[in-house]
């Protein structure tokens, strides 16, 4: 089976890592194909990096469905775009953020998410509620710009590391979710350093996505996710008319 793994950012380096961690945890019989978007910010860290991200995504996932990936994933925790894409996409669409709340569910009665930047908090605390996991998980900003994950000498993985004791401390945490896709590959090291679950979304996703292929299933079309109307998108959004981006 082939699962496309999406970067909605421009960052290059990130995809390779998210690519990797996806990797490291597919089957054997799983192709993981990770591509970057062609055009938008290249870090999301709030409402309007995440909208603009958004086209940049919706391209990607039509050209890897086109190319034959049975199911996409977007590697961002904000979730970016996922309803859009699941309106428009044939195949089954993941997002990191549903998929690793779901994991954390199965291992843990409460847990917390750390995420990056306190502006990203409120929207991730959305998609808690969205999710049906507020009773259960509170939410943490590391206060770590996103890019800084990628540079050593930031000192990300320290801050990280103490919002991480602070939840185990303070919210009781059971288990631990990252909350964001360039925290990828410290999962197994920050598992083995605090002695709880410490998931992170682009291999619950990768593991979702395998299920779904293997199961036949694909998003609904009926109601929500019907596919979009056809009609003409004017100025600079004309190529993204119903049905333009697919058959590009």
């Amino acid at each position: 089976m082939q699962i496309l793994v999406v970067n909605p950012n421009t960052t290059a380096s990130m995809t390779a890592m998210i690519g990797g961690a996806a990797r490291s945890v597919a089957g054997a019989s799983t192709e993981v194909v990770a591509v970057t978007s062609s055009m938008g910010p290249v870090s999301i860290e709030g409402y309007y990096d995440e909208a603009l991200a958004v086209p940049g995504l919706l391209v990607e996932i039509a050209a890897g469905e086109r190319a034959g990936a049975q199911a996409a994933i977007i590697a961002c925790f904000d979730d970016t775009g996922l309803d859009a894409a699941r309106a428009m996409a044939n195949i089954p669409v993941v997002g990191i953020c549903e998929a690793a709340l779901s994991i954390a569910s199965f291992t843990a009665q409460r847990f917390t998410v750390v995420t990056t930047t306190k502006r990203s908090w409120v929207p991730v605390e959305a998609l808690v509620q969205r999710y049906g996991m507020a009773g259960r998980a509170r939410v943490r900003a590391a206060d770590i710009p996103v890019l800084a994950l990628e540079d050593p000498a930031s000192g990300a993985a320290g801050k990280l590391r103490g919002e991480i004791a602070r939840a185990l401390d303070e919210d009781r945490a059971e288990a631990i979710v990252l909350g964001c896709a360039g925290m990828a590959d410290l999962a197994a090291e920050l598992q083995r350093e605090f002695g709880v679950p410490v998931i992170d979304g682009v291999g619950a996703a990768v593991k979702q996505a395998e299920a779904l292929i293997a199961l036949g299933l694909s998003t609904s079309k009926r109601g929500a996710y019907a596919n979009p109307l056809a009609k003409p998108y004017l100025g600079a959004l004309e190529s993204f008319a119903p049905g333009a981006v697919a058959a590009e």
